[in-house]
C-alpha cells in the first residue's frame, strides 16, 4: 500500500511542481507589466498634458510601427519626445531616459479629427515566461488632453 501511494505521489510530483512554477512566473509576469504599463502611460499623460497642442507631431522611427513616436514642445521652452524602437520606449527631454523593456506595441493617435488637444496612447506590454512563453497584457487604452 506504502509503494502504491508512494508511487503516486512521484508520478503526480513533478507535473505539479511545474504547474506551480508555470502559475508563478505568469503571475509574477502580469503584474510587472501591469505595474509597467501603468508606470509608462503616467508619465507619457503627465507631460503630454503640459504640451504645446500646435506643437504636437506623431509620426515613426524608421523601421518601427506606424503612429510610435510623439513629439511636442512643453511651455518652459523644452522638447519632449516619446517613441517606441524594438520593444524599449524611450523618453528623450533634457536626456534620454528608457521607461520600458517590455513594449510591444505603443500607437498616438488623434481619436477625434476636430479636436486635436485628444491625443489617444495604446499601449501592449509583452514578457517573458515559463519556459520561453510570452504574455502578453491587454491593450491599455489612455486618452490624453493636451492643456496648452
Amino acid at each position: 500500500m506504502v509503494v502504491a501511494v508512494l508511487g503516486i505521489v512521484f508520478s503526480i510530483g513533478p507535473q505539479a511542481l511545474t504547474q506551480i512554477a508555470r502559475f508563478y512566473y505568469l503571475h509574477t509576469a502580469k503584474i510587472e507589466i501591469q505595474r509597467d504599463a501603468r508606470d509608462c502611460l503616467d508619465t507619457i499623460n503627465r507631460f503630454l498634458r503640459q504640451a504645446s497642442a500646435t506643437s504636437v507631431v506623431i509620426d515613426q522611427v524608421a523601421g518601427q510601427p506606424p503612429y510610435s513616436r510623439i513629439a511636442f514642445s512643453l511651455p518652459s521652452g523644452g522638447n519632449m519626445e516619446f517613441y517606441q524602437k524594438g520593444t524599449y520606449l524611450y523618453q528623450v527631454g533634457s536626456s534620454t531616459n528608457t521607461i520600458s523593456g517590455n513594449v510591444e506595441f505603443i500607437a498616438f493617435t488623434y481619436p477625434r479629427t476636430d479636436d486635436p488637444t485628444i491625443i489617444s496612447v495604446a499601449l501592449t506590454m509583452e514578457k517573458s515566461t515559463f519556459e520561453g512563453r510570452l504574455k502578453a497584457l491587454e491593450l491599455s487604452i489612455e486618452k490624453v488632453r493636451v492643456m496648452n
